[in-house]
């Protein structure tokens, strides 16, 4: 048991999206099955104030906290407390904290499909309904905290080789992972991955390269920053400028006039490109799939007759779980999966306005906003 009284966050007390730093009550352990973390790395989610800024909106889909909140999705760091029934957790593991919540009890998390739940929140951002209220009375503790409460099978071991920075990283690379496994990405498969520089298309490119895909297509806006890109395996990577020319044709091109087998669309909220999504289903094989995992927010108009003729699929694929995160620490272990380019912007608790600040210029995938303690 720790004999700390109390701890510091950064909290928001309304819809601006200004932290204010602030000494609370050390948490406490609610179930037998949970853990108690001492952070040492969160993410800093570019969309954190847009999502924020719903607490001004009486009819936001999104749940959100009861204010005052704590934010940070994406939380690492060190057991310091475990429940009387934890078993295969220690204090001293150093783990990631896989925020999605469920109910536990739900038709959905019966049947062990908890991303499912009616009641699924995303511990330290938001929620997907009404029912999301009674999991933030558990698990009120977001990232940006010295400490918070997780239970325990909520946990990806860390082991030796992740550092807390790249932990904090996972909820893009987990969401990136579930998405290809989904859209079938193997070895000798082709797999194009729109918004392929952003955080969450960089990594969807790094992991498909760790999972065996013969050919990798990015497509992105920023030439440059297309450049790195390719220059992480020249040889399996190849790369496209969106809106420079006739992209599925393009792709069959670098297919050997097949198409690829699937398409990623990792397209961030802010930037959605209704064509470029549209375009993407010329790019794809005959029984070929679909896979959004990037929140394109615009209504993308889809030929329903071509889709049945060519046998294709949508698949919308939301987060990850704490399974498929252990696989990428296991990628990484095996240095199949090289987690090496990402350049690490570290803040302190301190500055969690100014990592934000930092975090909305998106510098692209390469960059990884993180506060450390």
């Amino acid at each position: 048991m720790s004999n700390n009284q109390t701890m510091r966050a950064a909290r928001v007390h309304d819809a601006s999206g200004n932290f204010t730093i602030e000494t609370i009550p050390y948490p406490k352990l609610q179930r037998p099955t949970d853990v108690i973390v001492r952070l040492k790395a969160s993410g800093v989610v570019p969309n954190l104030r847009n999502v924020i800024s719903n607490y001004a909106n009486d009819k936001a889909y999104l749940t959100l906290p009861d204010l005052p909140a704590i934010f940070g999705l994406d939380a690492a760091g060190v057991v310091a407390e475990v429940g009387d029934a934890v078993t295969g957790v220690k204090v001293g593991d150093r783990v990631y904290i896989n925020p999605g919540r469920s109910c536990g009890s739900c038709h959905a998390c019966r049947v062990g499909e908890t991303i499912f739940c009616e009641a699924y929140t995303f511990q330290g951002y938001f929620g997907f309904g009404p029912k999301s209220k009674k999991v933030y009375e558990h698990y009120p503790y977001g990232g940006f905290s010295q400490y918070a409460t997780a239970p325990a099978d909520g946990l990806v071991k860390l082991g030796n080789e992740v550092s807390f920075e790249t932990g904090a990283r996972f909820g893009y690379l987990g969401t990136a992972y579930a998405g290809l496994r989904k859209a079938g990405v193997a070895g000798g498969k082709n797999v194009l991955i729109i918004g392929g520089t952003g955080t969450l298309g960089l990594g969807a490119t790094l992991i498909a390269r760790a999972m065996g895909a013969a050919k990798i297509l990015v497509v992105a806006r920023n030439e440059e920053t297309l450049a790195r890109v390719k220059d992480i395996d020249p040889r399996r990577i190849s790369t496209f400028v969106s809106g420079s020319g006739d992209m599925a044709a393009w792709a069959k091109e670098q297919t050997g006039g097949v198409g690829a087998d699937a398409v990623v669309d990792a397209i961030a909220p802010s930037t959605a490109n209704m064509q470029v999504t549209k375009d993407a289903f010329g790019c794809l094989r005959r029984g070929g799939r679909l896979v959004e995992i990037g929140a394109q927010i615009n209504e993308v108009p889809i030929n329903m007759h071509e889709m049945m003729c060519s046998a294709l699929s949508v698949i919308g694929s939301l987060w990850f779980t704490v399974g498929e995160g252990q696989d990428l620490v296991n990628m990484i272990e095996a240095g199949t999966l090289d987690v090496s380019v990402f350049e690490n912007h570290t803040y302190t608790l301190d500055q969690a306005n100014e990592a934000l600040s930092d975090a909305e210029k998106r510098a692209g995938g390469f960059v990884n906003v993180v506060i450390t303690q």
